[in-house]
């Protein structure tokens, strides 16, 4: 008959079975669903980034969300009340496109992707309250889009305006400037052209300057240097310029100082001065290269690694500060949308305007010598913008330019003749929130041929995006030709009216969804305000640095808008952010089908289950760096788990009948030390040196395992400080090894075992113990041992004394760090 022990051994490690039968578990008992505030327990607010639901859950995403997932379940143990909620970003072009390639409605390929999303994140195992789901293109959710939409518009928030768009004739789109190619479509490869259309705009900059400080928030630099270049703050003057026909062109710069050394003037091609100015015989020209300058995207022509081009209009200027007249051009690495569409062209000391010089023969002024040499304009081999004396600049000559004292003088001299000002530009630029798509929130205005531009009033809310409309791309927006929709009464007046047909930004929908998931249902308000200030702002948020400028920006700025309106008492959302890597193929490059490189989260999930798969995740190398897939790598670790699950099931009724020695109060110390590790790594996110300290404490168990240590009360100890530890990461196998202990449910409601800092503070060292040479034990001995000590401690070992009993020390070989050689005789020699 099969002994306890023998029918333990035999018990495979099994997934499988597992893992769906603890979801389950967790699912009825509610573990993690419905987290209410409490008062008693500092609060954790932790924030995925919520995924588009325009396809299945790839392994990328699993990056994102097991290691999330671990640092959830991490501050929970730690005592705090922790909410990590879920989502979808519904709406918008990923949604759509996809949805258009298959043939399918939007909202019907968008909820059934959402359907298959979540029973994927539920095969992970996480920890996701899905009491607070929130799906942005439900109208109980952009309901409130429309709501925060007209709260906006009251404030001077919203406007109305002209805006060039991109704008693809084949596919009669407006394309984004990431989807123009040298001027093309991505898609079709048609060659695009610059519309002006009506467009909504957000007006984000009125928070530029607000937008560039960070104080009380721990962000990555890199994230927030991204965001400051972004928003591009200048300090400067602008300066009027005259054409000879007395138009008056304006131009910013940060350099005044320079104002003497302008030898043209280049204007944007869109600029409106160009028409009126451009002499008939240049006149065809003009056009042609305005025409070319149209079909480059924004990147394209600003672009430094491209050769400069540009065309002269004919006319002149006049510069203000010597009455020189210069010649005006046009180039395309001038942008109508940022700064006032015309510079200054000062080609000695900004390297830009110096190239354009030499390519096209215009003269070069030196206006600014530095101290240790003299600058000659035909020698020059690139611009000067280093400090040094003013040369050249009429009462300015020899005017010092270190510190900033030139150019404040300037300044003032411009603004007592009337020619300049000081002024602060940014290179942010409103907000565009217009979509000529349908699948997003309808923007709730209504136009009215006597009242003009009216809001539908917040009782009429929301305006419903209809399921009927059409959908294809059109250029307009399809819901134009829905006439039940477009075709309604003015608000104030009654008479008949037009809704309006675009639709919002996506990020309008992800740029306040972490209140939403307070009170996911709320028909009244957009959130629960009491919630608000419980939870808010997030205590941590994780995700990809590609979310670094607009989706982080916005959210920012939506933030500091509520927080005017009064309805939050925050400026900042984010309290701490972090940035996680990319997985990349097993051949080191980015994962695709094309490459063949995919791999598939549910095929590992089936075939070495959730826990292996997540805790690969977070060893395969630094979060914040991510790496390339390992088959390997996976199966080591899958290995690793199947250790831990033989250590546990197969020793858990060893009797404890034994006195603690010096290996189990070694044993003790590592135990010690691995928790103050791996609690140390978990708050900095460093899960896979975390990981490797588990795989430290399982060898030296795996090698105990055959002594007399498991049947000391420090077996059992090491046994659950294990399974604690693990229970972050391998949630599943945690939970099944915490009940076959004989421990109460949940594991995950267990605290974070506590350490002991004198027992973590030593440092342990293995010595090897030979007798003549030969390995007869191992010891863990305190780094800073001394030989006596170490020989004592070594001579207590039971192996050991066997093979001294009966024999006679001749000497004693010690090795600090490594090893004690006991070289004996018999004891008759």
């Amino acid at each position: 008959m099969a002994t306890t022990q023998e029918v333990r051994q035999a018990e495979r490690y099994e997934p499988q079975v597992i893992e769906p039968k603890w979801q389950q578990i967790w699912e009825e008992t509610g573990i993690y669903s419905n987290v209410q505030e409490d008062p008693t327990r500092p609060k954790w607010y932790h924030l995925v980034m919520f995924p588009y639901p325009s396809g299945n859950l790839h392994i990328g995403h699993w990056f994102s969300y097991a290691p999330a997932d671990a640092a959830a379940r991490y501050k929970r143990m730690r005592g705090y009340n922790v909410l990590f909620p879920f989502g979808f970003d519904a709406f918008g072009l990923p949604a759509e496109n996809a949805a258009i390639k298959h043939g399918i409605h939007p909202r019907v390929w968008t909820m059934q992707n959402i359907a298959h999303m979540k029973k994927q994140l539920r095969s992970l195992g996480g920890m996701f309250d899905w009491s607070k789901e929130v799906i942005t293109c439900l109208p109980e959710y952009y309901r409130w889009n429309q709501w925060f939409f007209l709260q906006f518009y009251k404030r001077g928030l919203a406007y109305r305006a002209k805006a060039p768009v991109w704008w693809c004739p084949t596919c009669q789109t407006v394309l984004a400037n990431e989807q123009v190619i040298d001027g093309r479509c991505e898609r079709c490869s048609s060659e695009v052209y610059r519309r002006d259309l009506e467009q909504w705009f957000l007006r984000i900059t009125a928070y530029a300057e607000e937008l560039l400080r960070f104080d009380g928030i721990d962000w990555p630099e890199r994230v927030i240097t991204m965001q400051r270049n972004w928003i591009g703050r200048s300090e400067g003057a602008r300066i009027v310029f005259r054409s000879e026909q007395g138009d008056p062109i304006e131009v910013f710069t940060t350099r005044p100082d320079t104002l003497w050394g302008a030898t043209f003037l280049v204007l944007a091609p869109e600029h409106p001065l160009v028409q009126k100015l451009t002499t008939p015989e240049r006149r065809a020209e003009v056009e042609a290269y305005i025409d070319q300058a149209r079909r480059r995207s924004d990147i394209e022509r600003t672009s430094t690694e491209r050769e400069k081009t540009g065309v002269f209009i004919g006319a002149y200027a006049i510069n203000p500060v010597n009455e020189q007249r210069i010649p005006i051009w046009i180039a395309d690495y001038v942008l109508m949308q940022y700064g006032t569409g015309a510079i200054m062209a000062v080609p000695a000391h900004d390297q830009r305007d110096f190239e354009f010089a030499r390519a096209f023969g215009l003269p070069i002024v030196v206006v600014i010598q530095p101290r240790d040499r003299t600058l000659d304009p035909a020698t020059m081999e690139e611009a000067y913008d280093g400090e040094g004396v003013m040369v050249n600049s009429g009462p300015f000559d020899g005017t010092p330019t270190e510190g900033g004292e030139a150019i404040r003088r300037v300044i003032a001299w411009l603004e007592e003749r009337g020619v300049g000002r000081r002024e602060v530009t940014y290179r942010l630029r409103d907000w565009l929130i217009s979509r000529q798509r349908y699948w997003g929130t309808p923007i709730p205005i209504v136009y009215c041929d006597h009242c003009g531009i009216v809001p539908v009033p917040e009782d009429q809310l929301p305006v419903l995006l209809p399921e009927d409309a059409a959908f294809m791309p059109t250029g307009q927006s399809p819901l134009i030709t829905h006439e039940a929709f477009v075709n309604t009464t003015c608000p104030q007046c009654g008479a008949p009216a037009r809704r309006e047909t675009d639709t919002m930004d996506t990020f309008v929908d992800s740029s306040w969804y972490w209140y939403r998931y307070l009170s996911p249902h709320e028909n009244e308000r957009p959130f629960d305000p009491d919630k608000v200030a419980y939870w808010t702002p997030v205590d941590q948020y994780t995700g990809g640095i590609e979310h670094a400028i607009l989706h982080l920006l916005y959210s920012r700025f939506w933030t500091k808008a509520l927080a005017d309106l009064g309805l939050v008492n925050h400026r900042e959302p984010f309290l701490r952010l972090f940035n996680h890597g990319v997985i990349l193929g097993e051949d080191g490059e980015k994962m695709s089908k094309s490459r063949g490189n995919v791999v598939d989260p549910d095929d590992l999930v089936a075939r070495l289950g959730a826990d292996t798969v997540r805790l690969y995740l977070m060893f395969i190398g630094p979060w914040s760096q991510g790496g390339p897939w390992s088959s390997r790598g996976v199966a080591g670790v899958q290995r690793f788990l199947q250790r831990v699950w033989a250590l546990v099931t197969e020793t858990l009724d060893m009797p404890v009948d034994t006195a603690e020695d010096e290996q189990a109060r070694a044993l003790r110390r590592l135990v010690h030390r691995t928790i103050k590790q791996v609690t140390d790594d978990f708050e900095t996110f460093s899960f896979n040196t975390a990981i490797a300290r588990m795989m430290e404490l399982v060898n030296e168990l795996s090698r105990l395992r055959e002594t007399t240590v498991v049947r000391m009360p420090v077996w059992r100890e090491a046994l659950e400080t294990l399974v604690l530890l693990l229970a972050p990461g391998a949630p599943h196998l945690a939970e099944e090894l915490w009940q076959r202990l004989g421990k109460p449910y949940s594991v995950h409601q267990q605290s974070w075992p506590a350490y002991d800092p004198a027992l973590a503070a030593e440092e342990t060292v293995e010595l090897v113990i030979q007798v003549n040479g030969r390995v007869r034990d191992r010891l863990l001995v305190p780094a800073a041992i001394g030989e006596d000590e170490a020989v004592a401690r070594a001579r207590e070992l039971e192996r050991v004394q066997a093979y001294l009993a009966g024999k006679r020390i001749e000497r004693v070989v010690y090795v600090p760090g490594r090893l004690v050689n006991f070289v004996v005789s018999d004891a008759a020699d």
